[in-house]
């Protein structure tokens, strides 16, 4: 699978971002797709995922009610949408796909096989 992320940028505190995750290889509705965050020092933290065999959707607890995940079958992208962001959501954005994740994986991130390269989120104060 390939994965291409976009829609980065720089705002402030309170805005929204909408991220997309653009994929193409294998069947698409197999696979789960998470977007993963990294800010400078610190790990790759988990943000979202969705499974979409069954659209069933995943969030880390500092994300929800803020963030939402959803996947396009027909245009093979899946989009985090980010509404009220945080200085502290800054990062830079993954997102990962694999076809074979257990739920107790699903935000780990060794966990998954294929990876897009990045795209940078500022939120300003």
């Amino acid at each position: 699978v390939q994965l291409q992320a976009s829609g980065g940028g720089l705002v402030q505190a309170g805005g929204s971002l909408r991220l997309s995750c653009a994929a193409s290889g294998q069947t698409f509705s197999r696979q789960t797709i998470a977007w993963f965050r990294q800010a400078p020092g610190k790990e790759r933290e988990f943000v979202a995922a969705i499974r979409l065999r069954g659209g069933h959707t995943y969030y880390a607890d500092s994300v929800k009610g803020r963030f939402t995940i959803t996947g396009d079958n027909a245009k093979t992208t899946v989009y985090l949408l980010m509404n009220n962001l945080r200085p502290e959501d800054s990062g830079v954005y993954y997102c990962a796909a694999d076809p074979s994740i257990i739920l107790s994986s699903i935000r780990v991130p060794r966990s998954y096989g294929y990876w897009g390269q990045g795209t940078q989120v500022t939120v300003s104060s």
